[in-house]
């Protein structure tokens, strides 16, 4: 039985996939499954994925007749997950060589360790920068959790196969809900720790993150789906305040984001995110917004829609004039 599984979710990713597979097949620790779905892509990926499990029996290829997006995708793969642990690699992405011996020599020599962070370094054109993360050589469960609300820890780990299986992807939105499993993870791990390997992380300036288009405001209904979630699990009131704030703090951002750069949106869609932050801003729950930032202007959840989209306004062209004089 393998030891490690890794999901290699993969769409149109030719040009990167060999020095991905490359990385794992070259790892120190052997005795891995790497399960690769092809999310219908239209270049070769699907081709070379194919031509490196002909040459090594360790990597497994699921075709999609139709493309999901990549949660979806990884979830296919987690339904074959043979190993004890089980991590995930993008496709332009890459492992140090004993990345993966490293996450295992942690769970193993700490039994109440759930998950494993990796050293992550960010690959820009012209620098390389490791992702900073807190100072603690253990945290628990929930101290992770909390943590991850605004990506003090990052979402690149190892963990549990029971854990994974118990909290699949979250697939309800296309982009972004597949940050809930993260949190989900951290929240059910008895312990978190690091690890010394590094795993390698490919900034594309197009990637959905950075790009504009009107998928950014997906992260509004990623974020109910994180609140339902929380609320099935039965976590505590203060856990709920946390993440209630943490949507105040995305609807702010949702708005600079349609203030800033939404002109280069169709008209359709700047009426679909205005709809969308409208909507999201009617479920908030204001008597749970403990935390001081939200009281701050430009962070209020103010009594009324054309307040509130008043108020942002008013601190987006502030912040845009400040700027300008600086």
């Amino acid at each position: 039985m393998p030891k490690v599984t890794v999901l290699v979710a993969v769409y149109n990713a030719e040009t990167w996939l060999a020095r991905s597979l490359n990385s794992l097949l070259a790892q120190t620790l052997p005795d891995i499954q790497v399960v690769c779905v092809d999310d219908a892509s239209t270049d070769g990926s699907l081709q070379l994925l194919r031509q490196y499990a002909a040459k090594d029996s360790r990597i497994e290829v699921i075709a999609l007749s139709e493309n999901h997006g990549q949660a979806y995708a990884r979830n296919q793969g987690l339904k074959r997950a043979q190993g004890d642990y089980v991590c995930f690699l993008d496709a332009d992405d890459w492992f140090s060589p004993d990345a993966l011996a490293m996450a295992v020599d942690v769970f193993q020599k700490h039994g109440q360790t759930d998950s494993v962070l990796f050293q992550v370094d960010m690959i820009y054109p012209d620098r390389v920068q490791r992702y900073a993360m807190p100072d603690a050589d253990v945290l628990t469960g929930h101290e992770a959790f909390l943590k991850s609300i605004d990506w003090q820890l990052h979402g690149i780990y190892m963990v549990r196969t029971a854990i994974h299986q118990r909290f699949p992807y979250d697939d309800s939105c296309r982009w972004f809900s597949d940050d809930n499993t993260t949190r989900l993870h951290y929240l059910a791990s008895r312990e978190v720790r690091p690890c010394d390997g590094v795993y390698h992380y490919f900034q594309h300036p197009e990637s959905t993150s950075y790009a504009v288009s009107v998928h950014r405001f997906d992260r509004l209904r990623a974020g109910e789906s994180m609140k339902e979630q929380l609320l099935s699990a039965g976590v505590s009131h203060e856990v709920m305040c946390e993440w209630e704030a943490q949507r105040m703090l995305v609807l702010v951002e949702c708005y600079r984001f349609y203030r800033e750069e939404g002109r280069s949106l169709t008209a359709a869609e700047r009426r679909q995110g205005l709809q969308e932050m409208h909507r999201v801003w009617g479920t908030i729950n204001r008597t749970m917004l403990r935390s001081p930032l939200v009281h701050k202007f430009g962070y209020r959840l103010m009594p009324s829609w054309p307040l509130f989209r008043c108020q942002e306004w008013l601190y987006f062209t502030l912040r845009r004039l400040l700027g300008k004089n600086k």
